[in-house]
């Protein structure tokens, strides 16, 4: 009687895992990755981020120089 109780547990968490499998995929399959496909060149992408890193730093020394010294939620001053 043990013994097939034993087989019993076993094969309940079997089928468990594998339901869950399931409804992984299946919530998975909803968000489909897709690939980064902007029609630019791996060259194109990096002058178009090197770009924006500038601006980016050319508006906080702006900022730093107009005498905005107030610390946000998380910054540093």
């Amino acid at each position: 009687i043990l013994i097939s109780e034993l087989r019993t547990s076993i094969s309940e968490r079997g089928n468990q895992r594998d339901k869950d499998r399931e409804r992984a995929q299946a919530r998975a399959g909803n968000k489909r990755k897709q690939p980064k496909n902007d029609g630019l060149t791996p060259e194109q992408r990096r002058e178009r981020d090197a770009k924006a890193l500038q601006e980016k730093t050319a508006r906080k020394a702006a900022q730093g120089a107009g005498g905005n010294n107030a610390v946000g939620v998380g910054g540093k001053k």
